[in-house]
Order: C-alpha cells, then sequence, then structure tokens
C-alpha cells in the first residue's frame, strides 16, 4: 500500500534532485546556500529555525512569505536537511501547475505512508498562493492535522492572496528583500570566484538591475560573465551597460544635472537619447533618483567628497568632482538642499506614473517642465 499511494502522489510531487554543480549552468544554482551559515539577510528566520531545531519544538505546518528569488525554497530545503530528512522524503510541488482539488487529494492520501528513511516527510510548496478556492478547502484538514510525520513548508510571493484559514494553521515568515549593498557584494563576490573582476560601480548597477532578487541578481551576472568568455578577467563599467541595455551612466547624469540645475535642453536631449536607444524608462528613472539622493547627501555634508556609502552608477553629479569648474547655477544647486529634496519628491511621483502615460517618458518631461519653476 506505501508504494502504490507514494506513486499516486508522484503525479503531483517529484523528489527534490540534488544535482551538483557541475551539472548546472545557472550560477544562482551554483551558488546556492547549501547550510544555514551561507544564507545571508534572513538571519531573523535561520535563528529561529536552528532554535526550533535544537529544542525540538517543530510545527506541523510553516508559511514563508516574500518576494521572488528572496530564498524562500532554498531555506526550506536546508530546514528539511537540517531535520534529518533525506532526498527520499523531501517532496516539492509546485502549486501553479497542481492547483486542482484532485492533485490536493493526491496529496493527502500520501501524507499516511510512512517516511523511507527519514524521520520526517516534508512537502514544499512553491507558489501556493496558486491553488484554486476548492483545492484549499481539501487542503485544510490535512493542514491542520497532518501525521506526526509529516511537516509542510508553504512558499507565496503573494501572502495576500491565501485565505486567512491557511495562514492561522501556520507559523510564519516574512522574508526580506535584499538591499543593493547585499546584492551588490554577492555580485563582486561570485564573479571573482568565477576569475572575473567587477568594479563597485558596475556591481552596483548589477545590484540595482537584480531587483531585490538573490537569483535576478545573479541572471543578471551570468549574462555578464558569459561575455569574458573565458579570456577577459575584468569588466568595466561600460561593458555591463552595453551587455544588459542599461542606460550610460554619462545619459544619468547629465539629466540629473539638467534638472537640478533647470537645465531644460540638457535634460531634454537625455531623454531623446533613452528614446532612440529603447532604453528602460523605469530603470532610467531609478538610476536617476539615486545620482539625485548622493547629490542630496552631498549638499546636506557641505563639502564632502561621498554622498553616501555606496558607490552607485551615475552617483557622482559630474560638478561635485569639478568645483573648480562648476557654473553659477552648479554651485548654487549644491547650497540648496531642499530645492534637491523637493526634485527628489518629483521623481518618485514621476516613478509612480510610468506605466500609465500612453508616452513612456512624459512623466519624466513633467518633472523637467516642473523644475524650470
Amino acid at each position: 500500500m506505501s508504494s502504490q499511494t507514494n506513486n499516486k502522489a508522484g503525479v503531483l510531487a517529484s523528489h527534490t534532485a540534488h544535482t551538483s554543480p557541475t551539472t548546472h549552468s545557472s550560477l544562482y544554482r551554483t551558488y546556492r546556500p547549501a547550510n544555514f551559515s551561507e544564507v545571508i539577510g534572513q538571519e531573523h528566520i535561520v535563528s529561529v529555525l536552528q532554535d526550533s531545531i535544537k529544542s525540538g519544538k517543530i510545527a506541523h505546518a510553516y508559511l514563508f512569505c516574500g518576494g521572488r528569488g528572496t530564498g524562500k525554497t532554498s531555506v526550506a530545503r536546508i530546514f528539511a536537511r537540517e531535520l534529518g530528512t533525506t532526498d527520499k522524503d523531501l517532496y516539492e510541488i509546485d502549486a501553479a501547475s497542481n492547483t486542482s482539488v484532485d492533485d490536493i487529494r493526491n496529496l493527502n492520501e500520501s501524507v499516511h505512508t510512512i517516511p523511507f528513511d527519514s524521520p520526517y516527510k516534508v512537502y514544499i510548496l512553491d507558489e501556493v498562493h496558486m491553488l484554486s478556492k476548492s483545492a484549499f478547502n481539501a487542503f485544510l484538514k490535512t493542514l491542520e492535522e497532518p501525521p506526526k510525520h509529516v511537516i509542510f513548508i508553504l512558499a507565496t510571493t503573494e501572502m495576500q492572496k491565501l485565505p486567512e484559514t491557511v495562514i492561522s494553521r501556520c507559523q510564519t515568515f516574512q522574508f526580506k528583500k535584499p538591499n543593493l549593498e547585499v546584492l551588490k557584494k554577492i555580485s563582486i563576490d561570485i564573479a571573482k570566484k568565477e576569475g572575473i573582476k567587477i568594479d563597485d560601480e558596475s556591481a552596483s548597477l548589477l545590484a540595482l538591475l537584480g531587483d531585490g532578487s538573490f537569483r535576478d541578481t545573479l541572471s543578471v551576472l551570468q549574462k555578464v560573465l558569459s561575455l569574458a568568455n573565458g579570456t577577459k578577467k575584468e569588466i568595466s563599467l561600460a561593458e555591463v551597460e552595453q551587455i544588459t541595455g542599461a542606460p550610460k551612466s554619462v545619459v544619468v547624469n547629465n539629466f540629473a544635472k539638467g534638472i537640478i540645475t533647470g537645465d531644460a535642453v540638457l535634460a531634454l536631449a537625455q531623454l531623446d537619447v533613452v528614446r532612440e536607444n529603447g532604453g528602460d524608462v523605469k530603470l532610467f528613472t531609478e538610476l536617476v533618483l539615486e545620482s539625485v539622493r548622493k547629490t542630496l547627501l552631498l549638499s546636506m555634508n557641505s563639502g564632502g567628497t561621498n554622498g553616501g556609502s555606496a558607490r552607485m552608477p551615475g552617483e557622482a553629479i559630474n560638478f561635485e568632482q569639478e568645483k573648480g569648474s562648476a557654473t553659477d547655477a552648479e554651485r548654487l544647486a549644491l547650497k540648496s538642499p531642499k530645492k534637491i529634496a523637493i526634485i527628489l519628491e518629483r521623481l518618485l511621483v514621476a516613478h509612480g506614473r510610468l506605466g500609465k502615460s500612453a508616452i513612456p517618458t512624459l512623466p519624466l518631461e513633467m518633472v523637467v517642465a516642473e523644475c524650470l519653476e
């Protein structure tokens, strides 16, 4: 009966395949954390899980919530292994592909078979919010009172879509999005392990392109490292911009300079460049925001040379480095943090309007007009 039930469960769940890194071309899989000590940025979760293992107080159901690529599945796998669960008793289910009541009924039957050679059978349900309402209803009883040898780990990027009845039956953990500094360091470290050197600004751009996701950051890094082709030992910011299609730092810099000094001609010329190159207006706006933010910090630092701890592409609006040749308007801008703060606020508003305008650059053109005041 055990074999028959497990075969039925195989329609829904597959054992995890922990293949050696050499069989993967993906940096994210190659450098995925293998134990709790390698998990970055989720210390608040790791410490609780480790304590529960030490104390033997293991919950029957966990809910891991957070953005894509923040390590939910990796931590779930590590937790399962730390509990002594082998690959034979570790099941990963893609809830997005197994949404029906029949899928959940198969799962409900499979949990009653004993583990092959582990103290627990662990079921990781990824993207669990994709289950249908009827599937959730069929799952509730099992989730509330599973056999003692079963642990469920539900993972989701959209906790708000889960029924409250599911959430209340789980111990919930919220995964944090890694900040730019963390993603930047990871980019530099992994590039180094791959035998390639990237500078701070290149790594910062990769971090921004990663959009708060370890997986996405490493996907972009992999694309950039492919440029090396086994021959290059160092990749420049210009090459990163070229291969990723990111706006050039000089374009970002000049636009920021234009809106801060009220030079509409300079600012609009940069938007022309973005349009002609088919650039990502959202990414361009985020880079401008970072550049203007750095200038705000610099203006409040009254003569300091660095507007923040992290170097960002387009970080230094050029006149901060060349005060000897700065125009009167540029010198005045550096002495006007309140004005720069207002410009930042307008940029944030424009960023929120992106994607809602029939003309992609219109929100930024409005910022240029407002900065002429």
